[in-house]
């Protein structure tokens, strides 16, 4: 081959090569472009997202705030200055039923969202009032469906308790510390009002005492 053969020969390499080079940078700028979008597109959902969950979350506190001022249509109050706190040992009678607050005994019942098969002593259950529990009860009139869906209402609901009363009026009835509302249905919207207003609400004489540890029956 002639020294011109050759040359041309080694400039259409050198060409093919630089050729190669930038089709591999170009490649490499839309990789990097396609990298630095997607990027940006997940960024910007996840601050969307937290943006909306933060809004969603202070919402829903704003709604709780809201309906615990809110008085609950149909709802029984007594003084709670006038509703004894002593620990006692003996039992105890309460002017209303289920009791709503007065002298108790030492351990309380475990109020961690549970639900009870069988009634529970009184002076126990107070004491989870106490606590700033809401206790639900229920008698005979009370529907088999109404009850299954207030007993998952309370397992998901810490500092709540269920137990059958087959004493009380009412089909089912809520009880918190100095608070009581006697419902017909498990479908009442009052229930979801009471329980937000009262769990832990301002009326708790002791707040942010243990539900947990407490007797179970």
């Amino acid at each position: 081959m002639s020294k011109t053969s050759k040359k041309t020969a080694a400039a259409a390499r050198r060409t093919k090569i630089e050729e190669a080079r930038r089709a591999e940078r170009a490649r490499e700028r839309r990789s990097r472009i396609l990298t630095v979008t997607i990027s940006t597109v997940i960024l910007a959902g996840l601050v969307g997202w937290g943006a909306y969950a933060i809004n969603d979350a202070n919402e829903k506190e704003a709604r709780q705030a809201a309906a615990a001022k809110k008085p609950v249509s149909g709802e029984k109050s007594w003084d709670a200055a006038k509703l004894g706190r002593n620990h006692v040992e003996a039992a105890v009678t309460y002017p209303m039923n289920p009791p709503v607050g007065g002298d108790h005994h030492q351990a309380w019942m475990t109020c961690e969202g549970t639900v009870y098969t069988k009634a529970v002593p009184d002076v126990n259950a107070v004491h989870s009032l106490e606590h700033g529990a809401v206790w639900v009860t229920y008698n005979d009139k009370a529907v088999d469906a109404d009850v299954e869906k207030l007993a998952g209402k309370v397992s998901r609901t810490p500092y709540t308790l269920m137990s059958p009363n087959p004493d009380q009026a009412g089909p089912i009835m809520l009880s918190a510390w100095g608070h009581q509302l006697s419902v017909d249905t498990a479908a009442d919207p009052r229930i979801d009002q009471f329980i937000t207003k009262y769990v832990q609400g301002a009326q708790t004489p002791e707040p942010g005492a243990a539900c947990s540890g407490g007797l179970t029956v």
